[in-house]
C-alpha cells in the first residue's frame, strides 16, 4: 500500500521545468531569415539522437553527450528513471541539405524545399537511418561515422633547397625512370653537357594515407517520389521496421522502405466530383507496435482505426472517434477550429493524442463516443475567432506529443510558449512556459478530475483558467510567434520545442 501511495504521489507532483541548452538563439533586433526557420523536431527512440529540420530543406542532426561519462557505471544507470533531473546535453553533430526547391512543369508549380516531417529508422551495422518529406518527395538518409583520410609525407625537407631556389639531391638517389630523357631515348645527361652539378632533381617520397578522424556522412539511399497529387502532411514508419505510410489530403499510401518504384495506395477519400469533397486527412500514424494498425485524423475533428488485415484497400474503418458536436453550438468556425492537425500513440497503443486549434484530447481507442480528457489551450481566443480568421492565424497547425509513459501531453501555442498538461489519475499539472533561456513558469492547479486510471475513464473536461488573452507577464499575446513544432524525449522529462529559427531543450 505504502508503494503504491508512492506512485500515486510521485504521479501528481508538480514537475520543475528547468531551461537547458538553447541552439540557433536569435540575437535582439536579428532578423531571420525565412530558411532558417524550424519546420519539423524529432527524437530517435532511445533518445540519445535529436533532428530537426527546417524551411530551408536542411536537416540538423544533434547527439546526446552527457551520457558517455556514465556508460561505464552500473550504478549510474541502475538510478536512472524517467524522474530524473540529470542535466541533458546535446551537441551539434552534423547537417545536410535534404531538399532542394523544385518546379513541376506538368502543373506549373513550385515545390519548396520546406521539411515537413522527420522520422527515424531503425539503425543498423552501426550507421542512423531517418525519413526526411517535404511536400511531394521522401527521402530516406543514411549517416554514417566515417574516417577522413589524410595523405601524409609529401613534403620535401626544406633544408635541401638552394640559395637559386632549385631542390639539391644526389643523381644517384633519383630513379632512373624519373631522370629527364632526350626524344630518341638517350638520357639527358649524356647527351648535354648543360645539366651539371648545380641543377639537380630532388628525391621522390611516397605519399602515406593515414586516418586522421572520423566525420558523419550523409548519403541519400532513396527518393520515394510521384506518388502524390497533394501537399504530404505526414509521414509515419511501421513497427515490422520494412514499411512505412505518408499521407496527403486526400490518399495514404504503403511503401517499402527498400522498394522506391511502386507505393499501394490504403487511403482514398477522393469524391469522383471534386465539388463534393467535404473532409480532407489532416495527419497518420502507425500503431506503435501492432504492423498492421493504423490511424488518421481528419479536418472535421474525427479519428479513423485501420486494420490492414481486414481488406489491403481500407475503404471502411474498423472504429470512428468522433466528439459530437450539439447543433445548436455549431458556428461559422466549428469546423474550422474542430480540425485536428497532429495525431500521436502512446506508447502502449492503448490511448491517441490529438490537437487542434481549440484544445488537446486524450482519446482511448476503446471508447468512441468522445474523449477521456480534453485540456483546454486557446479558450481564451474564442471571442476572437474573426480576427484570427482575417489573418489566417485561424489556420495554424500545432503540433503534441506524449510523454513515454503516456502520463503527460505537451504542445504549443502563441508568443513561444508551450503548455504541459498531466494525463495520469490525480494529475492536476497545468504548465505554461515561454521559449526562452529564463522561462517564465505558471502553475494551475485544478481539482482533481481522475477517479480511475484513463483506461477506464467516462468523458472527462478539463478548462484552463486563463482566459484574458494575456500573458504571463500581463502582456498581450504575440500572435506572430508561434510555437508549432516540438517533441518529448522517449524515457525521460525532456522536452525540445522550436521557436523560429532556435531550438530550446527543458528538462524536470
Amino acid at each position: 500500500m505504502e508503494d503504491e501511495d508512492d506512485v500515486d504521489m510521485a504521479v501528481t507532483e508538480s514537475l520543475d521545468w528547468k531551461f537547458s541548452q538553447v541552439f540557433g538563439e536569435r540575437a535582439a533586433g536579428e532578423e531571420v531569415q525565412e530558411v532558417d526557420i524550424i519546420s519539423a523536431v524529432e527524437f530517435d527512440k532511445s533518445g540519445d539522437l535529436l533532428a530537426t529540420g527546417d524551411r530551408g530543406g536542411r536537416v540538423v542532426l544533434f547527439e546526446r553527450t552527457d551520457r558517455r561519462h556514465h556508460a561505464d557505471n552500473r550504478r549510474h544507470l541502475e538510478g536512472m528513471d524517467c524522474s530524473s533531473s540529470r542535466h541533458p546535453e546535446f551537441q551539434y553533430k552534423t547537417e545536410f541539405q535534404s531538399h532542394e526547391p523544385e518546379f513541376d512543369y506538368l502543373k506549373s508549380l513550385e515545390i519548396e524545399e520546406k521539411i515537413n516531417q522527420i522520422r527515424w529508422c531503425h539503425a543498423a551495422n552501426g550507421a542512423m537511418f531517418l525519413l526526411s518529406t517535404n511536400n511531394k518527395t521522401i527521402k530516406c538518409w543514411k549517416v554514417q561515422e566515417k574516417k577522413i583520410k589524410k595523405i601524409c609525407h609529401m613534403n620535401i625537407d626544406p633544408h635541401k633547397l638552394t640559395s637559386n631556389g632549385f631542390l639539391t639531391a644526389s643523381k644517384s638517389n633519383v630513379p632512373t625512370i624519373f631522370k629527364p630523357h632526350t626524344s630518341n631515348g638517350g638520357n639527358i645527361d649524356k647527351h648535354s653537357s648543360c645539366m651539371n652539378n648545380n641543377i639537380s632533381l630532388p628525391s621522390l617520397h611516397l605519399p602515406m594515407v593515414i586516418s586522421h578522424e572520423t566525420n558523419p556522412v550523409a548519403k541519400c539511399r532513396r527518393t520515394f517520389a510521384h506518388a502524390h497529387d497533394f501537399n504530404i502532411n505526414s509521414i509515419s514508419n511501421n513497427s515490422d521496421g520494412e514499411t512505412f505510410i505518408s499521407a496527403d489530403d486526400l490518399r495514404i499510401n504503403l511503401w517499402n522502405l527498400e522498394i522506391n518504384s511502386q507505393s499501394f495506395n490504403i487511403v482514398d477519400v477522393k469524391p469522383a466530383n471534386m465539388e463534393d469533397l467535404t473532409e480532407v486527412i489532416t495527419a497518420a500514424e502507425f500503431h506503435p507496435s501492432h504492423c498492421h494498425m493504423l490511424a488518421y485524423s481528419s479536418s472535421k475533428g474525427s479519428i479513423r482505426l485501420l486494420d490492414l488485415r481486414q481488406s489491403a484497400i481500407c475503404d471502411h474503418h474498423t472504429k470512428l472517434l468522433e466528439e459530437h458536436v450539439a447543433p445548436g453550438s455549431r458556428s461559422f468556425f466549428t469546423d474550422i477550429i474542430g480540425s485536428i492537425s497532429d495525431i500521436k500513440f502512446a506508447q502502449g497503443g492503448r490511448h491517441i493524442l490529438s490537437r487542434d486549434y481549440m484544445t488537446l484530447k486524450l482519446w482511448d481507442i476503446n471508447m468512441d463516443s468522445s474523449p477521456v480528457a480534453t485540456f483546454q489551450v486557446h479558450e481564451y481566443l474564442r471571442p476572437k475567432l474573426c480576427d484570427m480568421y482575417e489573418n489566417d492565424s485561424i489556420f495554424d497547425k500545432f503540433d503534441c506529443c506524449l510523454r513515454g509513459d503516456g502520463q503527460m501531453a505537451a504542445t504549443g501555442s502563441y508568443s513561444n510558449m508551450f503548455r504541459i498538461f498531466g494525463c495520469s489519475e490525480g494529475s492536476t499539472e497545468e504548465t505554461t512556459l515561454e521559449a526562452t533561456k529564463n522561462p517564465t513558469r505558471r502553475q494551475i492547479q485544478t481539482p482533481s478530475r481522475f477517479p480511475r486510471s484513463p483506461g477506464t475513464l467516462p468523458r472527462v473536461n478539463r478548462r484552463g483558467s486563463d482566459n484574458s488573452g494575456i500573458d504571463i507577464n500581463g502582456s498581450t499575446y504575440d500572435f506572430s510567434t508561434k510555437l508549432l513544432h516540438l517533441a518529448w524525449h522517449p524515457n525521460e522529462n525532456a522536452i525540445a520545442c522550436a521557436a523560429s529559427n532556435s531550438l530550446y531543450i527543458y528538462y524536470a
